[in-house]
């Protein structure tokens, strides 16, 4: 039997995220040749530069997953410098440590300007937020990377630490409060439980892939849809929403279509990618 400490360890920033927590509370199951140190924004800053590096060079990682970032839309556009330096400067410096041993970085659906939809790998990028637009230059810093795995998600479902940080989080809360939403008929995404994204990740990593992928779930969804489902898996909450069209959204520009194409990755995976509303019905009893 092999001692834990004789495992390697893989390192996970964005520790207290929703995909860096599901890597985590999955990686028994699915990576049991790792051990991991979860690291959220408490235990280690990832903008302190100096303390990173010591803790790297202390621990001396096999595997780096890193989750951190400043996800949020609204919050990267408030400060986009400050979404620069998490996203993209804190990501080249975790790189450059980690040129030794494979690295994988999480960008966004949301490089893409949404115009057609339907992306596949090779597409040209064109953000229309600072927030597609960081994780699209960090992309170009990690594709530099010998041992990078370079991994492009839709929106993700699922229980996070703080419960704020999933989609579906989101949604419920506002409908806990009693709130009518209002749901885009013409806005469309992939949305993929986080359980299933962290099975991508672990069989990926553990396999030594590298490159560009896109992992999302299978079916093309819009807000609206997605609203419908969430509500007929919660009807003791009395969810209330209405429908209305992204051309009538009114602040910032918002891509209207950024559903991608994996089947790169699929032909890869030893599982199918699930489409979201069957995989809801085939896990009523999953906590979202």
């Amino acid at each position: 039997m092999t001692d834990a400490a004789d495992k390697p360890l893989a390192w996970i920033t964005g520790a207290a995220g929703l995909l860096g927590h599901y890597l985590i509370q999955t990686a028994p199951r699915f990576a049991p040749g790792f051990r991991v140190r979860g690291w959220s924004r408490a235990d280690l800053d990832i903008l302190d530069f100096p303390a990173v590096r010591r803790a790297f060079r202390e621990q001396r990682p096999a595997l780096l997953l890193h989750c951190a970032a400043m996800s949020k839309t609204p919050e990267a556009q408030a400060n986009p410098a400050l979404a620069r330096r998490i996203n993209v400067e804190a990501t080249a410096h975790l790189a450059e440590l980690a040129a030794d041993v494979p690295f994988v970085f999480f960008s966004t659906d949301l490089v893409f300007d949404g115009q057609r939809g339907g992306y596949v790998e090779t597409d040209p990028v064109s953000p229309l937020n600072v927030y597609g637009e960081t994780k699209a230059a960090a992309e170009q810093i990690v594709l530099r990377h010998p041992r990078a795995l370079i991994v492009r998600l839709s929106i993700n479902a699922g229980i996070s630490p703080t419960g704020d940080r999933a989609f579906n989080e989101q949604i419920r809360r506002a409908w806990e409060r009693g709130e009518t939403l209002r749901f885009f008929t013409d806005e469309f995404r992939c949305p993929i439980p986080a359980v299933v994204t962290a099975r991508v990740i672990w069989e990926l990593a553990q396999r030594g892939v590298t490159g560009l992928y896109h992992v999302a779930g299978s079916e093309r969804l819009s807000r609206l849809q997605i609203g419908q489902l969430l509500a007929a898996r919660w009807p003791h909450l009395n969810p209330r929403f209405e429908a209305m069209s992204v051309k009538d959204f009114p602040g910032g520009p918002r891509p209207p279509d950024v559903s991608m194409n994996c089947a790169k990755v699929q032909a890869l995976l030893s599982f199918p990618l699930p489409a979201f509303s069957q995989w809801l019905r085939e896990h009523p009893d999953e906590p979202l």
